[in-house]
């Protein structure tokens, strides 16, 4: 089978563009499709992400994945951080922004509509993106089906927006360093405001506990960035959902950026193979 990828580009929020691709075997029509969201200091061409997405393209879907406007990446470098600028002044709301925007123009978008089932529709959101696709699943009844991948379950209690407040207040900016990168990442004060002010759009167990559609969480029982206990406390919020744990992985299930290898890594494989078989698909 021959896999086709096809690049987009769509006005995000607040006037930034969103970086889109698609993947698919070429000549198929009908594909359910997948949305995927990265999650915090996360693009979409991130480590394995680009393998994964041949791996559910190959099963029969349409698999789409963007970098949030203000990720901090530029659509000459979608990679890594060259605008740390709009990272600085990026926030939950702006992300359920870029989804929905995103979301929407699948919907309008005539090739989207030649290839893709637009009634066969899943979100899949990795870390912070986790507590995106949530929300948003709750809030849009077009999504069918949602996948929290080492996602989130608390929004307001991350420690970027809920320490050193009246610093923050005072300064107007806070840095959290990127190990791998090494630069410091910026958080201007206006991502806590927000976050207060929507608070009530913001709360991950309203949404989950209200979700009418088959909802997944999968989690890596050595997850020292996202503590399994949220997985958990995901699942009994919503006890109709599939809690599906994964042996011997970490946050980003034993991938790196770079990844130089053509296969995925064992553990990551497994979340393929588990959210397939969950969608109904062998």
């Amino acid at each position: 089978m021959m896999l086709k990828k096809e690049h987009f580009v769509i006005n995000g929020s607040h006037n930034k563009p969103i970086v889109i691709d698609i993947t698919r075997v070429d000549s198929t029509k009908n594909n359910p499709i997948i949305i995927f969201c990265h999650g915090y200091k996360g693009f979409k061409d991130w480590g394995a992400w680009n393998l994964m997405a041949n791996a559910f393209a190959n099963t029969g879907f349409c698999f789409v994945k963007f970098n949030f406007s203000h990720n901090g990446g530029t659509v000459e470098q979608p990679i890594d951080f060259p605008d740390l600028e709009a990272f600085g002044n990026n926030n939950y709301t702006k992300e359920l922004d870029d989804l929905q925007l995103v979301i929407d123009w699948c919907f309008k978008n005539d090739r989207i509509k030649t290839i893709g089932n637009l009634d066969n529709l899943t979100l899949i959101g990795h870390s912070r993106g986790g507590g995106i696709v949530s929300i948003t699943a709750y809030e849009d009844p077009r999504i069918k089906n949602v996948i929290s991948l080492a996602g989130v379950s608390d929004f307001l209690s991350r420690s970027v927006t809920n320490t050193d407040i009246e610093n923050w207040e005072k300064t107007g900016v806070k840095y959290v360093l990127n190990g791998r990168t090494k630069q410091q990442m910026p958080h201007y004060y206006q991502f806590y405001e927000d976050t207060v002010q929507n608070k009530e759009r913001l709360d991950i167990k309203k949404a989950v506990s209200n979700l009418k559609i088959p909802h997944l969480i999968i989690h890596g029982n050595n997850d020292t960035s996202i503590l399994i206990d949220e997985a958990k406390d995901l699942h009994k919020w919503n006890p109709d959902s599939a809690l599906m744990v994964i042996k011997n992985a970490n946050h980003v299930f034993e991938a790196r950026h770079p990844w130089e290898e053509d296969q995925l890594p064992k553990e990551l494989r497994e979340v393929v193979d588990k959210i397939i078989a969950f969608l109904g698909f062998k």
